[in-house]
């Protein structure tokens, strides 16, 4: 059986502070991409690599992997202006239908390999496996003015690997967007599907702040 990683890349990273997308932003000697792409390949799945950027980045791109001697073998895809629109147009280069297909964020270079491994298996028994963490500290939900404690043993931290059969997440991205498209989890469930979920890696966290890209690099030179 087939299988791919649709790494989406398609974001300008306002919140970095940073005038380099998020994702070119080099962290011990790689662009964050790099680091992610290469665990893929690192892996026993070693999928069929689709990177989805903003065409504008195209050039970038290129360049980066000729300036840092990249050379594991991807395709390009060019985003959309939502995340759901990047996923959709990266699927395009799934041909099959049998397939098992990992939409994973570039910005995550901190997946475990174990993890990685997981939901592609997960995924083919399942239909769908989504590596989640539970939540530690104390949380409230606010409603209005209002504001109450929640059982945090019921709360997960949603993480990227998600992955599907390719018949399954192609069929649920045919729908309409909608604002609470926020992951292929929430589009595939809205269509119909349950979602199977995987233990995650509290390591895998998404770069979005200058403080994670702290982060981020101390825990590549200790994990990678």
């Amino acid at each position: 059986m087939k299988k791919y990683a649709v790494i989406v890349a398609g974001g300008k990273g306002e919140r970095m502070e940073n005038s380099l997308p998020k994702q070119f932003i080099e962290v011990n000697g790689l662009p964050l991409v790099m680091h992610t792409m290469n665990l893929f390949c690192r892996s026993d799945v070693r999928p069929e690599l689709i990177l989805v950027l903003p065409r504008a980045y195209f050039k970038i791109w290129r360049d980066l992997c000729l300036a840092h001697g990249f050379n594991a073998g991807h395709v390009l895809a060019e985003s959309g202006p939502e995340r759901f629109h990047s996923v959709k147009s990266g699927l395009r280069n799934v041909g099959e239908d049998d397939a098992i297909v990992a939409v994973h964020d570039a910005v995550r270079p901190l997946v475990s390999l174990k993890v990685i491994s997981r939901v592609y298996k997960d995924a083919e028994l399942y239909g769908s496996a989504v590596p989640v963490v539970p939540v530690t500290e104390s949380v409230r939900e606010r409603t209005g003015a209002n504001n109450r404690p929640a059982d945090r043993n019921r709360l997960f931290l949603v993480q990227t690997p998600q992955c599907f059969r390719a018949s399954i997440l192609k069929r649920a991205y045919l729908q309409a967007y909608r604002e609470e498209f926020t992951d292929d989890a929430t589009v595939v469930e809205t269509n119909g599907q349950q979602i199977h979920l995987v233990d995650g890696n509290p390591e895998n966290i998404k770069i979005t702040t200058p403080a994670d890209l702290l982060m981020a690099e101390a825990l590549l030179k200790k994990y990678q």
